[in-house]
């Protein structure tokens, strides 16, 4: 292990959707030294820029390629749990939608003690990160580094779902992003003129020749340095040799939901008692890091399609050849589309604002891309918003190389598994209505012979796949099983923060990449005020010494 690297004023770990904003806004500063670690590559992968190239992001060099632990309520099946391993993060690898999710969801925050969360506080810091193409005031900004833009050309199937949503009974909504989120309509996306716009193109690449940045990829962080209560430093390896990295003034842990109390706790930050068994020695007795882990599961259906219309198929060659050169040239046509297009947000039986989210993908994707079946047609994805199940992050081992224990406990809730049949009963009435049953063939999962409660709970319990959406795990708050404050410092370390979608204390209603570029813009400004009070703090010292003096 070489000599300490010093004289970074931070140092993020993880250049994910929260990562990337933190290390463009602190490097505003030109007397702010920044290093930026991110365990993956580069993203020079074409198809990350590629929109409809997602399904091609699996493999090991952008994806951490997670699955879960045997999942009780699932028939004990491993869930493919897939996570950004590269610039951008999983805004480098997901479907693009831009949703914030429901007002609600932040004034909860506010009310569980996270002062400073409430929708009020936090829109402001959605604006600021926005270039929205259509809209504007009062809920949108323009000029940001983030493009949200409409869709161009939604696919046919796309387009008979959103009317068929509106014919079951849900209004038309121009904007999930407004006033509401109910209704159906087409999603805006962090994608324009046929590019994916994430993270790392929208808030590094303009600033990424700024002389007090550094940007290092393969760099996997194995541990935070501690001293007397206070995080200096960080430790990389590579596999034949550790760098340590020094913080003058703060380590800020962007890792997201599975990686950032994974971090903390290959440092000794965690329960003591957990950290002992696997042989790490404990250094912070925190119980609540990797605990509250919680994530929307998607439970979909299965359409055949009358004609070969969706894009089953159209990855392969010669069709793949085909629309590469098409996006090549005229950046349009398959390849620029974000697949999944359109959709609504539904209140399902007793709710007072939507709880079903139900969109339409024209494509077969079965266990999230993990499984194939024969034939060809499209996708309806559907996921309860507000799950109670919760689950956890735990070390494996000592070694920073095994992959952690993912535990979502899908569906360990009665109203987590009555969700997921209403959502299949909703879908299967939207898809009856007339605006797209033309298309339709026939139901190839579930199937027309599922029809009892007993029914689909097996077929759920078979083919349910995660939704991206992991939160929760070094959750905000007060108590004892909280991880940060409101300020988003862990309690009881000095100079220590996690700023990403981990911080969440309830996950939002709705896809998690925009809210976490918000807690990226938020938490960068309080880390912003946190520098400016200290250094007028040291100012007032020092004049008070000269006036003693």
């Amino acid at each position: 292990m070489g000599a300490p690297l010093s004289n970074w004023d931070y140092i993020i770990v993880g250049a994910g959707s929260a990562g990337c904003v933190l290390a463009n806004r602190l490097s505003e500063d030109p007397d702010v030294k920044v290093l930026l670690l991110e365990a993956g590559s580069r993203d020079w992968n074409p198809f990350i820029h590629i929109p409809g190239g997602l399904g091609k992001l699996f493999g090991p060099g952008v994806n951490w390629r997670f699955f879960t632990a045997p999942q009780k309520h699932l028939d004990n099946r491993e869930v493919w749990y897939p996570q950004g391993k590269t610039l951008g993060g999983s805004s480098s690898i997901n479907a693009m939608i831009y949703i914030r999710c429901q007002k609600e969801d932040y004034d909860h925050w506010a009310t569980l003690g996270n002062r400073g969360w409430s929708y009020e506080d936090v829109l402001p810091y959605f604006k600021k990160s926005e270039d929205n193409d259509r809209l504007g005031e009062p809920y949108h900004g323009k000029g940001g580094p983030l493009w949200v833009s409409d869709q161009v050309s939604p696919h046919e199937i796309s387009r008979a779902f959103v009317e068929a949503t509106h014919q079951y009974g849900l209004p038309r909504n121009s904007d999930f992003n407004g006033e509401t989120m109910y209704g159906t309509g087409f999603y805006q996306v962090n994608c324009r003129h046929g590019r994916r716009r994430s993270t790392a193109v929208s808030f590094l690449n303009p600033i990424k020749s700024r002389p007090n940045l550094t940007i290092r990829t393969g760099a996997p962080v194995i541990s935070i340095m501690l001293e007397d209560g206070r995080a200096v430093g960080v430790r990389t390896s590579n596999g034949n040799s550790e760098t340590v990295f020094q913080a003058d003034r703060e380590v800020l842990i962007s890792s997201g939901a599975i990686n950032s109390p994974r971090l903390l706790m290959l440092s000794g930050i965690g329960n003591a008692d957990a950290l002992s068994k696997v042989g790490i020695p404990p250094k912070h007795d925190l119980k609540g890091v990797g605990k509250n882990l919680h994530d929307h599961l998607n439970v979909n259906v299965h359409v055949q399609t009358k004609d070969r219309i969706s894009y089953d198929g159209q990855d392969k060659l010669p069709w793949a050849a085909l629309h590469g050169v098409r996006w090549l040239l005229r950046r349009s046509g398959p390849a620029a589309s974000v697949i999944v297009e359109g959709g609504g947000f539904h209140k399902g039986e007793g709710a007072e604002r939507p709880d079903l989210q139900i969109h339409v993908a024209p494509a077969t994707v079965v266990r999230g891309g993990q499984s194939t079946i024969d034939g060809h047609g499209f996708t309806v994805n559907s996921t309860f918003l507000r799950p109670q199940s919760r689950g956890s992050v735990e070390l494996r081992s000592s070694d920073p190389a095994d992959q952690p224990v993912v535990d979502p406990n899908y569906l360990a809730e009665e109203v987590d598994r009555s969700k997921a049949l209403e959502s299949i009963r909703v879908i299967r009435e939207i898809l009856s209505q007339s605006a797209i049953t033309d298309l339709i063939a026939d139901e190839r999962l579930p199937g027309k012979r599922a029809q009892t409660d007993e029914d689909l709970m097996a077929y759920v319990r078979q083919y349910a796949c995660c939704d991206y959406h992991p939160v929760g795990t070094c959750r905000m708050g007060q108590d004892d099983m909280s991880v940060v404050d409101a300020e988003l410092r862990v309690h009881g370390i000095d100079s220590l923060r996690v700023i990403d979608s981990s911080i969440m204390p309830v996950l939002t209603s709705g896809n998690t990449n925009a809210p976490t570029i918000m807690i990226g813009e938020k938490g960068a400004e309080l880390v912003k005020q946190s520098d400016a009070a200290g250094r007028e703090t040291q100012s007032t010292l020092r004049i008070d010494r000269g006036l003693a003096s």
